[in-house]
């Protein structure tokens, strides 16, 4: 429970934050090749979609595919919303309160019903979508860019599986540097550094 709280004020005071401005844009974007590269530039895309991997292999059980589903599915659909010319206000903080609450969540090795968590990372994956699809100038192309940060989020998604089965016996250490690392990333997103 005491988790759980902390998660939310974390949430709640980012609201507060000044925008994060972590998406300066990357140029033209112009499809599957930009898709792909795009989650791989972005130090908060890369840690918050390693972290949930990494959690989901802490987690285990159905975790291990319904995180990452969750996730994809999510951002899937913070893309459709931007690239219907929907807004999301502040997603660029709930990107950067994403990061932190992120490495909290491994770092602290969150217990949680699959519920709460599927719900807590299709909020992170909502807002990480939304600013992906800000990044689009051609909208001919709209897909395949997509499917390309879609791919690349999977395969981010893997890898912390991959890591933290792998490494079973180090997983709080690895939790906990990992949790560290996008604290202290997010924390500098949330203050504008």
């Amino acid at each position: 429970m005491k988790t759980q709280s902390s998660l939310l004020s974390v949430l709640l005071l980012s609201l507060a934050a000044l925008p994060a401005h972590a998406h300066t844009g990357i140029g033209t974007v112009h499809g599957l090749l930009d898709g792909v590269i795009h989650p791989l530039i972005g130090i908060d895309h890369l840690l918050v979609m390693l972290a949930v991997g990494l959690w989901a292999a802490m987690r285990g059980g159905k975790s291990l595919w319904l995180l990452p589903l969750a996730f994809v599915s999510s951002m899937g659909v913070g893309a459709g919303l931007s690239m219907s010319g929907i807004t999301i206000n502040a997603a660029e903080t709930w990107v950067a309160a994403s990061v932190v609450a992120a490495g909290v969540l491994v770092w602290r090795n969150s217990k949680m019903s699959s519920v709460l968590a599927v719900a807590l990372v299709s909020v992170f994956a909502l807002a990480h979508g939304y600013v992906h699809a800000l990044e689009l100038t051609d909208s001919a192309n709209a897909l395949a860019y997509s499917a390309g940060f879609l791919l690349t989020t999977a395969v981010l998604h893997g890898l912390g599986l991959a890591i933290g089965l792998l490494a079973a016996a180090r997983m709080r250490m690895l939790g906990a540097g990992l949790g560290l690392v996008c604290g202290l990333v997010g924390l500098g997103l949330l203050a504008g550094v």
